[in-house]
């Protein structure tokens, strides 16, 4: 018997229709709004859509997942896109040797909890080279993340590689089409992107090439948040507030995840503070929040009223010149 997802390039814009008009399961006694509730399922419905459109036209797909909340609730529409068999694809995490703690311990609870097999990754001979996020900037990037990456997905010969990534989050990624063609080493040049039209998503790729698929391009930070409400998903303990120590370093409160590896500047000292974070990288340049937000609901009222960017948590981000473009063109996610 053929699986409904796998008639998923049969009559594309159809499909979605009926994707929409079936999703259903509202959650008893919620109080949100009707309108609200139907763009998540309108925002659902698309995503499994687009999953199910990249992988019956892929050879070998893989999950990028680095334990924050976008690629957890990637995780979770590929497991109700294909249910009630197992997920058709692993997840692929690129462990950088500066993640925290408890992320990494998320990661393998959720890879087990939703049935995918768990591929990781690392750059040892980085790691033994000393290469690390204080001192080396864009090269720790490129040797501890970007590298890896491709190396794990020539080795793994995947041909679709999905992602977590959403237009909302920074300019670079707000030049991603849902499905990013990517040439010779896995490089990105925006100028030979296609067009998609109709809910049409083009996966026909040349000798050397891969894709990179998104498939919550379209959602927002508050979007993720609704829908991990509203799913009963469980997100990473580090969104939520905690007494931490920490170190203020140049205007950002920086968790300090592993006393024995940070590096702490002259003056500085460790503070207990309760906070949480918004966005998730590597420890030492991950910037956290103070907040009071203990569980999903007080994190989203949290959200609605903040005046800033979550990715101004990303303190590698701040860096002039395009540097996150730079690293896409070079592979990087």
């Amino acid at each position: 018997m053929v699986p409904p997802w796998a008639l998923a390039g049969v009559g594309a814009g159809k499909q979605l229709r009926m994707s929409i008009e079936r999703i259903g399961d509202r959650v008893p006694g919620s109080t949100q709004d009707a309108a609200a509730l139907s763009n998540l399922e309108r925002l659902e419905a698309e995503a499994i859509h687009i999953l199910r459109e990249a992988i019956v036209q892929s050879k070998k797909p893989v999950l990028l997942f680095s334990g924050g909340k976008d690629s957890t609730i990637l995780a979770h529409l590929v497991r109700r896109a294909f249910a009630p068999a197992s997920p058709p694809l692993p997840l692929l995490h690129i462990d950088s040797s500066w993640e925290f703690r408890s992320l990494l311990e998320f990661r393998d609870r959720l890879a087990r909890q939703l049935g995918f097999e768990l591929i990781v990754r690392c750059n040892d001979a980085g790691r033994a080279a000393g290469i690390n996020p204080f001192e080396h900037g864009d090269h720790y990037t490129t040797v501890m993340r970007t590298e890896p990456l491709k190396s794990a997905l020539d080795e793994g010969g995947f041909d679709v590689i999905v992602g977590g990534a959403r237009r909302d989050e920074e300019r670079s990624r707000a030049k991603e089409r849902i499905v990013s063609v990517r040439g010779a080493n896995h490089g990105w040049d925006p100028r030979r992107q296609r067009p998609e039209l109709w809910s049409v998503y083009n996966l026909r790729l040349r000798r050397g090439e891969t894709a990179r698929v998104f498939p919550i391009s379209n959602w927002t930070e508050l979007n993720v948040l609704h829908y991990a409400l509203w799913r009963r998903i469980d997100l990473a303990p580090l969104y939520f507030a905690h007494r931490r120590a920490t170190v203020e370093r140049d205007g950002a409160l920086i968790v300090v995840d592993d006393p024995k590896r940070m590096r702490f500047r002259p003056g500085e000292s460790v503070a207990e503070k309760t906070v949480r974070f918004r966005t998730l990288g590597c420890w030492p340049v991950t910037g956290a929040i103070e907040s009071g937000a203990t569980d999903l609901a007080q994190v989203l009222r949290e959200t609605q009223s903040a005046s800033r960017s979550e990715r101004q948590g990303r303190i590698a981000d701040q860096d002039a010149g395009g540097s996150l473009e730079r690293q896409k063109r070079e592979g990087y996610f």
